[in-house]
């Protein structure tokens, strides 16, 4: 996720989720278009996973799909950012 992030010029600040979602906190430039960064979040994390978890991801799988085709994005700004770390820390890691 980290390394996706660097490649569009932003910066991956917190990580974490539940058994059905993730949590990022993500500080990207006005430049980039959110949809293309989600779209490659998820792409290349579902390609690294599969092959190295492929059993335990079957059972995730919506139809072939590793991903919901949708996504929730909220801006922070104002928003006190350790706030918004504790939050994200706070949730269950991904299963």
């Amino acid at each position: 996720m980290r390394d996706v992030c660097t490649d569009f010029g932003a910066e991956l600040r917190e990580f974490n989720g539940e058994r059905d979602h993730v949590h990022l906190l993500v500080h990207y430039p006005p430049k980039v278009a959110i949809s293309r960064l989600v779209g490659s979040l998820k792409g290349v994390s579902a390609r690294r996973l599969r092959p190295e978890f492929p059993s335990h991801i079957r059972k995730y799988l919506s139809g072939e799909h590793f991903w919901s085709p949708s996504y929730f994005a909220a801006s922070c700004g104002g928003a006190p950012l350790p706030v918004i770390k504790e939050y994200i820390e706070n949730q269950k890691l991904p299963a």
